[in-house]
């Protein structure tokens, strides 16, 4: 009997005491998840006892997010073993891909961030790289999407409902984390002062193992999450004398840091949890490498450098510097100046925005209460700045107190973290040019060496491979499998734009992919679409500098168009958006809202004659991303140029076949290089435009000279769209300003005649398909620069000073 059978009626009958015909999906899905484990358990033991026994210099990439997607399929690719299973369980009539719908998504990440590292683990399992991943082990992730009455709706993600297959727990390895209490200082016997935490809340952290391992190569890479706990977290006492809840209080606070990623910070106690959750892992992270060093290199701490690097994964993780030079200071007895050489030879930064919101910078009574020991550590590391400062730029105070880690009330975490790496990277050659001339200017000037650039990129093997495997199979049958494992291969592909046939069947692979997408938006949304539309989509975190609203008045803009004239002549347009709000963030839900309010009105609108549909698939998610990028015709990157640091939706488009219709913001510059200008659709205001602009911009002198859109705004506040609410918000930020903010701050009104321009390219193009099919060829045989193959490589040898291993 096949292997895979037979040790999956065996682990059913064990674990659920049932025969294989009564097993249910979940419960199939789970065995052969365990299965899948077995199989690469012993590469995984392999691969640790390797790096111990080589003392092999280790990476430690410290991320807040790790939105992995489905463990299963991706795993049974990179084994091999994908085809095998799917065969094997046909013979017991089990579809492999309805078991493979029933694994719920790892709720451990968002957005881009977080995909990216996910990215990064399999890029550098793929290439041997020794890397370890450190994070949270979220009980509910950030919430569930659910779209009710046009509105989002948070639930809790319970991705763990059915169990978790795959998440080893390492009890051996717990550590534990001090919060709060009080600062005590003693001095040894040669006079210095050691110091210590009394009263101190402890919460233990506990390690979830995750298996990753590259693709047909015998590494196996880990991901060790943490999981939060109270080492004392059950008052029997209170319990039995009914106080319930305070029984139990000490365990709920400290399950809460582990409990949901990214808490809304709103008031003090969201920021203290956030604080929380960022010092927890980052402390039960050092620690745990600090004890794997001196397992593997001995207990001469000094060595640090040589067998360990640090990546920062955006400021999430920016207190590792502070909490560093505790561990390096307090706890291995070194003096100061020895501690921070070390530390800034460990530690690298990479920066994801140019976003001020985003930089990480915590009220000084919060963080001082949480961490009093850390804020007088970071006291002392400022103090010795400002005294370089003052060497450097001598009675320039505004300078000096600019750049002080310390200042108006608060802790700041971006510049703590660019004064103690020893790299600072952007992720996109335009952010990184914009964080050099205007963000970071100062810190660029002051330490220009430590600056440089790393262009994100995306897995081939999770993008294509997995999620289009048609068009996988397509391009190996026409240039080999190369592409797998070196994606600059694809460049092979370009002689190939100038044959028919090849380009007919690239669109036949194209349609069958809008197919299945036009089911899945049938039977979740109730919507039926035309094939022979446009699938136009813009997938993604909502957020105003992202511009879901720029797309959204278009729909108004073409709405109003067949109102008028029903029989005008454009190519049937579905407009397909998807992704979540902050919670908090109200401008964003109601984008979300006004989304979902013309879908509402339109597609129910006979009289348009199905030239016109708007789909919003609800909870964005890795899963639902592998059947978006495959069907999709346009990739809207439509950011306020200067904003976007780089995206990797863009390079998942590109890699499936669809054109970019964007601004050049972030790597959509990089892109149009690869691809050439003419094989995207470029509108818009550049980066400097924008920032010049701005000086003298005036909305009413705008809408004065531009009826139309003038009536595309009042839509917001009356007419079809307003039954189930008025957007009076989103058309005062757009026309007046709010919260402080000038009007139309994110240029959607100044961009959006350059943008209407675009579309109607967009149309005529679309008309005629083999132009339409060369171009969207063209930029799948030019995507070979943006694998996170590449990325990561960059990162090994620039950064941290890692090599391959055998």
């Amino acid at each position: 009997m096949n292997k895979w059978i037979k040790d999956l009626e065996n682990r059913i009958e064990y674990d659920y005491f049932k025969t294989l015909g009564k097993a249910t999906n979940e419960q199939l899905q789970f065995a052969i998840s365990r299965k899948a484990l077995s199989e690469l358990w012993r590469k995984w033991l392999a691969t640790k006892n390797l790096l111990y026994r080589n003392k092999v210099k280790m990476a430690y990439y410290f991320s807040a997010e790790f939105l992995m997607g489905r463990w299963l399929g991706n795993t049974l690719i990179n084994l091999g073993e994908e085809k095998v299973l799917s065969e094997s369980l046909k013979t017991i009539n089990i579809d492999y891909n309805t078991l493979e719908e029933v694994e719920a998504d790892a709720g451990l990440g968002n957005g881009g961030l977080g995909r990216l590292a996910a990215c990064f683990l399999d890029s550098m399992a793929t290439h041997n790289l020794p890397v370890m991943g450190y994070g949270i082990r979220y009980r509910f992730g950030m919430f569930e999407q659910k779209i009710v009455n046009n509105e989002q709706i948070e639930l809790p993600d319970n991705w763990l409902r059915n169990g978790d297959p795959v998440g080893v727990k390492r009890d051996d390895k717990a550590v534990k984390v001090k919060f709060g209490g009080h600062v005590k200082v003693s001095q040894n016997k040669n006079g210095d002062n050691i110091y210590s935490i009394e009263g101190a809340e402890e919460v233990v952290a506990t390690p979830y193992d995750i298996p990753v391992i590259g693709y047909k190569t015998d590494t196996v890479l880990t991901l060790r999450l943490w999981q939060a706990s109270s080492p004392d977290g059950f008052d029997l006492n209170l319990f039995q004398n009914e106080h319930y809840t305070k029984a139990v209080e000490k365990e709920n606070r400290a399950e809460d840091i582990s409990r949901v990623l990214y808490p809304g910070d709103s008031g003090p106690s969201g920021k203290t949890l956030r604080l929380r959750q960022q010092y927890f892992f980052v402390s039960a992270s050092l620690q745990d490498i600090i004890v794997r060093y001196k397992e593997i290199w001995g207990n001469d701490i000094k060595k640090l450098p040589e067998a360990v690097s640090v990546q920062m994964n955006d400021t999430h993780p920016a207190i590792a510097v502070a909490e560093l030079m505790r561990l390096l200071v307090d706890e291995e007895g070194l003096g100061w100046d020895e501690a921070w050489q070390i530390t800034i030879k460990c530690c690298a930064y990479t920066n994801h925005t140019v976003l001020a919101e985003a930089l990480e910078m915590w009220p000084i009574d919060i963080f001082a209460a949480l961490m009093p020991h850390h804020y007088q550590i970071i006291e002392e590391i400022n103090r010795r700045f400002l005294g370089y400062l003052r060497s450097e730029y001598p009675n320039n105070w505004h300078k000096q107190g600019s750049m002080s880690i310390i200042g108006d009330g608060k802790v700041k975490m971006a510049f703590l973290a660019i004064v103690g790496s020893h790299s600072v990277n952007g992720v996109a050659a335009l952010h990184t040019q914009i964080l050099k001339d205007k963000v970071l200017r100062d810190w660029y000037q002051l330490f220009p060496d430590k600056f440089n650039n790393k262009t994100n990129g995306v897995t081939q093997r999770r993008w294509l491979l997995k999620a289009n495997p048609e068009l996988a199979s397509f391009i190996s049958s026409k240039i080999g499998e190369g592409w797998i494992t070196n994606l600059d291969e694809l460049t092979k592909l370009k002689p190939l734009a100038a044959k028919d046939d090849v380009l007919s069947e690239f669109m036949q692979i194209k349609r069958r992919n809008k197919q299945k997408l036009a089911n899945y938006i049938l039977a979740n949304n109730g919507v039926s679409v035309r094939l022979d539309s446009i699938f136009d989509v813009q997938v993604k975190r909502i957020h105003e500098y992202k511009r879901q609203l720029l797309a959204a008045l278009y729909v108004i803009y073409l709405y109003r168009e067949l109102k008028a004239n029903p029989n005008l002549d454009i190519v049937p347009r579905t407009f397909i958006f998807s992704g979540k709000a902050a919670s908090t963030y109200k401008q964003a839900k109601l984008i979300i809202k006004l989304i979902n309010t013309l879908g509402a009105v339109i597609n129910n609108d006979t009289s348009l004659n199905d030239k016109l549909k708007v789909v919003f698939l609800a909870n964005y998610r890795v899963s639902l991303a592998e059947k978006i990028f495959p069907a999709s015709d346009i990739s809207e990157q439509i950011s306020t140029a200067g904003y976007e640091a780089s995206g990797t939706g863009n390079m998942k488009f590109m890699l499936n076949g669809a054109i970019t219709l964007g601004t050049m913001d972030g790597a959509n510059v990089e892109i149009v290089e690869e691809a050439g200008a003419e094989n995207a659709f470029i509108f818009g205001l550049s980066s400097d435009e924008v920032t010049a602009v701005r000086a003298s911009y005036s909305v009413g002198e705008l809408l004065a000279k531009d009826a139309e859109l003038a009536q595309i705004l009042d839509m917001l506040v009356s007419g079809p769209l307003t039954v189930n609410g008025d957007f009076r918000e989103l058309y005062n930020s757009l026309v007046h300003g709010v919260n402080g903010s000038p009007a139309d701050y994110y240029m959607i009104l100044k961009d959006f005649r350059s943008y209407v321009s675009a579309q109607k390219t967009v149309d005529s193009l679309f008309r005629n398909q083999d132009e339409w099919a060369r171009r969207a060829f063209l930029n799948v045989a030019s995507a070979g620069k943006f694998s996170s193959d590449r990325t990561v490589k960059e990162y090994a040898s620039e950064i941290w000073n890692i090599k391959p291993f055998k």
